[in-house]
């Protein structure tokens, strides 16, 4: 396939190389947090790529080597207190990942850096994960007293089984590349000084070799097997997070977090050049 520019815009960059679609998400300032006009892009991307019959996988990366998603931009979801809003949030955030759950082709997450909450979340989304050799992931809603918010919980109990999701969940911690790979959260990682887009491509080839219609009939089978395991997650997820998300301890935490952040920016401003 001749390759091609696809779409861009502010919060995502799109282009078609070689059969491939690379989605970027594109805010390294926000360490590549996730807004709502970012979730919106995604959604898009995903969905017109479902149209490309073309296509062999995707890639999701992210600008910058620090950050894959540093989660949900609590700056802009901290005017969400109520029942209402934290139910909308979950819908909002939860069509752009299922936009990449029902992509025709396989979806590679490449996680350049840190995978953090809703970061996380949208990275199990994906297909598979590959990870730079200093990339981490981490679910650490629970640091913020909610639960997972994003709709990324079934993927994690799909991936782990409830028994190891849930201590997942209750710890809380960034874990590294290595240890992912080890309970199964990500699926290759590129060697000390090997660029990721190198590894990525090895771990993509597979797909490439094949023809378009072949991929997308295995990414049919895989993806009626996801929904099946997910069906009766969704409904508890969603009434979990709402319930956290309004929660009083939730904001009490939420509050220590944006002044901690507030305090780091006023503090690197202030820093002599």
């Amino acid at each position: 396939m001749k390759d091609e520019a696809h779409r861009s815009d502010s919060a995502v960059l799109t282009a078609v190389r070689e059969g491939v679609l690379h989605v970027t998400i594109n805010r390294p300032d926000k360490r590549n947090a996730l807004n709502r006009a970012t979730l919106d892009a995604l959604r898009t991307a995903f969905t017109e790529a479902k149209r490309d019959d073309a296509l062999h996988a995707v890639v999701l990366s992210a600008a910058g080597e620090r950050s894959f998603a540093a989660g949900g931009d609590l700056r802009e979801f901290d005017a969400l207190r109520s029942e209402a809003d934290a139910a909308a949030l979950f819908d909002h955030a939860a069509a752009a990942l299922d936009a990449i759950r029902a992509t025709s082709v396989p979806v590679i997450a490449a996680l350049n850096g840190t995978a953090l909450g809703g970061g996380a979340e949208l990275a199990v989304a994906c297909d598979y994960r590959v990870a730079a050799a200093h990339a981490c992931i981490g679910f650490v809603q629970a640091t913020l007293a909610i639960t997972t918010g994003f709709s990324g919980g079934e993927d994690l109990f799909a991936l782990l089984g409830p028994a190891r999701a849930m201590r997942v969940l209750a710890q809380a911690r960034v874990i590294d590349a290595h240890e992912a790979l080890a309970l199964g959260l990500i699926d290759d990682i590129a060697e000390q000084g090997q660029p990721l887009e190198a590894r990525v491509a090895q771990f993509v080839q597979p797909f490439v070799d094949r023809p378009p219609h072949v991929v997308r009939a295995m990414k049919q089978i895989a993806a009626t097997h996801r929904r099946a395991l997910s069906q009766a997650t969704r409904d508890a997820e969603r009434a979990a997070f709402v319930a956290t998300w309004s929660n009083p301890a939730h904001w009490e935490q939420a509050q220590k977090f944006l002044d901690r952040q507030r305090a780091s920016t006023d503090g690197s401003k202030t820093k002599p050049a």
